[in-house]
């Protein structure tokens, strides 16, 4: 049986490789992330996406190494035209949002603010750099998706050095396959044609 989800993460090491998804890089950044998603679409058809990958989070909201955030909805800071121009926020599906946090209760539900360059949000507690331009190709086709990230820094903490990604890289790759078996099962059940 043919994979009907398509994961899709920045790099490799964010990447959680099945036979049971279709497993794409989008490369680094909101235009290579939506570029590349598109494509990924158009090949293989998905019924739905899932982003995954690592973030950093505001030093003000304590977030733990490793912590999982589902995005409730991704906003694009980069972007200053008027929304009728351009979107600038993608809500997941709320019966997205409930199958992934029930597959994963450990997870906090947070806006992730995707910004071309570290520390490029403002409104947002966690920061990335894809996840608007993953969501908003899903969006255009109709395809439901949803981002969910493990924290690997603070966005203020300018020495990479000190930033956590093995255990951000780790978490994420250990947690896709629940929340791709969620996701299934979300469109198993015929909610996703509702």
């Amino acid at each position: 049986m043919k994979p009907r989800i398509l994961v899709v993460a920045a790099t490799p090491r964010e990447l959680a490789v099945s036979p049971e998804w279709h497993a794409v890089l989008c490369g680094v950044g909101p235009v290579e992330a939506a570029a590349a998603t598109a494509a990924a679409i158009a090949e293989y058809r998905p019924a739905a996406v899932l982003h995954v990958g690592i973030a950093g989070a505001r030093r003000r909201c304590a977030l733990a190494p490793a912590q999982l955030i589902i995005g409730g909805a991704s906003h694009y800071a980069d972007s200053n035209v008027p929304e009728t121009w351009a979107p600038r926020l993608v809500t997941a599906a709320p019966a997205v949002l409930a199958a992934m946090q029930h597959a994963c209760p450990e997870a906090l539900v947070r806006t992730i603010g995707t910004s071309a360059r570290v520390g490029g949000t403002s409104d947002c507690d966690v920061e990335a750099m894809e996840g608007f331009g993953v969501l908003r190709a899903a969006q255009r086709t109709g395809i439901p998706a949803i981002e969910v990230r493990a924290i690997a820094n603070d966005i203020e903490e300018e020495d990479r050095a000190l930033w956590h990604f093995d255990a951000a890289f780790t978490a994420i790759t250990r947690v896709t396959p629940r929340l791709v078996t969620a996701l299934s099962a979300w469109l198993d059940t015929g909610a996703a044609h509702a």
